[in-house]
């Protein structure tokens, strides 16, 4: 009797076990196929034929049902299983954005990221807001692979290097309009205000096919927003314990049945000279900017759209002794380095064709500088208009993409540049070009890519730049690509490095300068995966081998009073690889990414490695959700290897080399609704500047105008009791920002 009683009471868990059943689908269907997992177990299920699944025999407790299918973001529930109940728990899902993202910057036409022969990286809005900046200049710093480089210490302008080139190497194009000229590139960055950004993509290597000269290195396009995702309203604003402030406010109207206006402004103001480091002058250059940007978008049928985008900067910066005023603009008595920047835009583009698959893109650029750089003036103007047709067609295995462009460059300054003996003559380029490329799908698994384009320089001719693209699909979501092109780049020193324009150093130009020439073949594989836990990991692996023939890089070795520019009588190389390692669940968000690189130059069989460029460098970023209390936690930083930085000669007491360094930063929000949000954090946590460790950042901070330098009948300058290293004045000792921890709030406001 026992025995019965006992084996009865064994038996009551198995009778009290529950079942679930349910469906899984989307908006539109089932889904035949889909996983639904007990996390943290091995028991599940497969969904039939109408999206239907069973678990049985599931003790009493608490569980996580994951339900997961491919190209759609799993979906978790969590569910109370008591006694012998049956439930019913049914799952929607949707498509995994990640997957249907289309992209531009590789073909000039919109395609699904994962099916682009040219490995496209792209960085929504949100990779912006981690680390809240007031410009997409700061905001490309956590970037595998790409470093926005500070150039002077004093007025603080900087570029882009990607995969260790330098910034006039990177083409920087706005919804796919090249009007980020040379000279923009110095100061226009800083004026392009994140608050109007859809996302950010780069494509790394030489795109020259479709863009023509200067996509050597890479390019990053800024898409701005469009009116099925913008807010109707929103404000965006931040301060910093610096008392930097950023305030972006933005508006979308409605103008009739199918036009859109979007309208953004953007005001930064920082007016509070900082002296951190003791040498009298502004650790951080101060600037007051006005940005305008307005956006028209109408339908011209069901299918396509025309907009037109207009844009207005005005920026006030200066850097200098903390003393200067005004008043000291121009003079030798107070230095300052002043900069008045207007910068007019526009650019748009206009289906010429309702039937056919042909647009005009069109862009027009006028940059309009006034600077002085202690007492020396420099006056640059510069005016860009662009116009190219573009027409796309596919036709059974063939995507054809063809067009013509032209490009006319003016440009006139108060430099040698402009000067043709004793009258001033402002520079003019012309640059028309035709292009075509052809992606065939060899098989469903393959495609090959084969372009070329050919610009006719006024002064240099006929420049050829082809491209090949090979990509291969080995099944799921995992996919190899190979790549090959040319680039070519037309030199303007006087636009491009700003050590030519502040008058530190002589500038000496030794010869007539050869457009520089570069051939780029890179490999690249990626690999999406889903776990039945509900992980989507994400892996991208890159190596590139890049040759430059007649490559021009700044000599600060041979005089440490000039600055020599001449063709390289070598050849350089630029090559490496690259990583970067995505995994997300829900709304947890990391993103890992580390660059091994070898750049250098070979020169009379001298290997030599340039500036300002590491051997590797690493970034993460890191969202992690708190559900319950409505709030994240973003975690961004990088780290990079030790740079060759440029001394003044064999007694310069500052380090040859940087150290390692890195800049991290923790923001915490808080977003009680989906239209509020306030934040908080700090930015460069560590507290990490250069002038750590150096005896000093900027030479002669003293004596900026070399007063009391002395020099031998040759020119040198010889050590003195009073200037004992034989320096003269120089702000270009400089890697990264002279600002150590600070603290922010914010807040966004978003009506839809």
């Amino acid at each position: 009797m026992y025995r019965e009683i006992l084996a009865f009471l064994l038996l009551i868990p198995v009778f009290l076990h529950g079942q679930i059943y349910g469906t899984v689908k989307t908006a539109d269907h089932v889904l035949s196929g889909a996983t639904v997992l007990v996390s943290g177990t091995a028991t599940g299920s497969i969904t039939d034929s109408e999206g239907k699944f069973t678990i049985q025999k599931l003790p009493p407790g608490n569980y996580q049902l994951i339900a997961s299918y491919t190209g759609m973001q799993p979906v978790i529930k969590v569910i109370t299983v008591e006694g012998s109940q049956t439930q019913i728990v049914n799952f929607n899902l949707v498509e995994d954005l990640s997957l249907s993202e289309v992209v531009v910057s590789g073909n000039l036409k919109p395609v699904k990221r994962l099916e682009s022969t040219i490995p496209v990286e792209v960085y929504s809005a949100r990779f912006l807001k981690q680390n809240p900046v007031s410009n997409v200049f700061e905001g490309l710093q956590n970037i595998n692979g790409v470093r926005p480089q500070l150039n002077c210490s004093v007025c603080n302008t900087g570029d882009i290097h990607i995969n260790g080139l330098e910034g006039p190497y990177t083409f920087v194009l706005i919804d796919g309009m090249p009007i980020m000229s040379s000279l923009a590139s110095v100061y226009g960055l800083s004026g392009i205000p994140t608050g109007m950004i859809e996302k950010l993509e780069v494509v790394k290597g030489p795109a020259g096919t479709l863009y023509g000269s200067q996509a050597v290195g890479g390019l990053i396009n800024v898409i701005t927003k469009i009116p099925e995702t913008s807010p109707t309203f929103f404000v965006d604003q931040f301060t910093t314990s610096w008392l930097e402030s950023n305030l972006d406010i933005g508006l979308l109207l409605k103008v009739g049945k199918k036009s859109t206006a979007m309208t953004g402004i953007n005001f930064f103001w920082y007016d509070n000279p900082m002296d951190l480091n003791h040498d009298e002058f502004t650790d951080l250059t101060l600037q007051k900017r006005f940005s305008f940007f307005e956006k028209y978008y109408w339908k011209r049928s069901k299918e396509k759209s025309a907009n037109v985008v207009f844009r207005y900067l005005y920026e006030d910066r200066w850097g200098g002794e903390m003393n200067w005023n005004p008043s000291f603009r121009g003079t030798n008595e107070v230095y300052g380095e002043s900069i008045y920047t207007k910068r007019f835009e526009v650019f748009g583009n206009y289906p010429l064709s309702l039937s056919k698959d042909v647009d005009l893109q069109f862009s027009y650029t006028d940059h309009n500088q006034n600077s002085y750089y202690g007492d020396t003036s420099y006056q640059g103007r510069e005016k860009i208009g662009f116009g190219q047709m573009v027409w796309k067609q596919n036709s059974g295995i063939h995507s054809w993409l063809g067009g013509m462009a032209f490009r006319y460059t003016w440009y006139d300054d108060n430099t040698p540049a402009t000067l043709s003996g004793n009258i001033n003559q402002p520079n003019t380029q012309w640059l028309p070009g035709i292009f075509v490329e052809n992606e065939m799908a060899l098989t469903s698994k393959q495609k090959l890519l084969v372009g070329g384009r050919l610009d006719v320089h006024n002064i240099h001719g006929a420049i050829f730049t082809p491209r090949l693209g090979y990509k291969l699909s080995l099944g799921g979501q995992v996919f190899f690509r190979l790549n090959y092109g040319t680039g070519f780049r037309v030199v303007n020193l006087f636009t491009e490095d700003h050590a030519a324009l502040s008058g530190a150093r002589d500038v000496i130009i030794e010869e007539a300068l050869a457009p520089e020439q570069s051939q780029n073949i890179n490999v690249n594989f990626y690999k999406k995966a889903y776990t039945k836990s509900g992980w989507i990991l994400g892996f991208d692996y890159t190596l590139w081998y890049t040759h430059f023939k007649n490559q021009i890089l700044p000599d600060y070795d041979s005089n440490p009073n000039q600055i020599r520019y001449a063709n390289l009588d070598g050849y350089a190389i630029s090559k490496g690889n690259s990583i970067n390692i995505e995994a997300s669940r829900g709304a947890f968000i990391t993103n890992i990414g580390m660059t091994l690189m070898n750049v250098f130059t070979i020169t009379n069989g001298i290997r030599k490695r340039p500036v300002f460029t590491e051997n590797w460098s690493a970034t993460w970023n890191i969202s992690i959700p708190f559900t319950k209390i409505k709030s994240t936690l973003d975690y961004t930083g990088n780290v990079y290897g030790p740079m060759r930085l440029p001394l003044l000669g064999a007694l310069d007491p500052r380090k040859a080399y940087s150290p390692i360094w890195s800049i991290q930063n923790v923001k915490v929000s808080y977003r009680p609704n989906p239209s509020f949000s306030v934040f908080g954090g700090v930015k460069n946590l560590l507290n990490w500047t250069p002038a750590k460790n150096n005896p000093f950042l900027i030479a002669r901070a003293n004596d900026p105008f070399d007063k009391q330098v002395s020099y031998d009948t040759q020119g040198e300058i010889v050590p003195t009791p009073e200037n004992p290293y034989a320096l003269s004045f120089d702000p270009s000792y400089m890697y990264a920002s002279n600002q150590g921890i600070r603290f922010f709030v914010g807040m966004r406001v978003s009506l839809f």
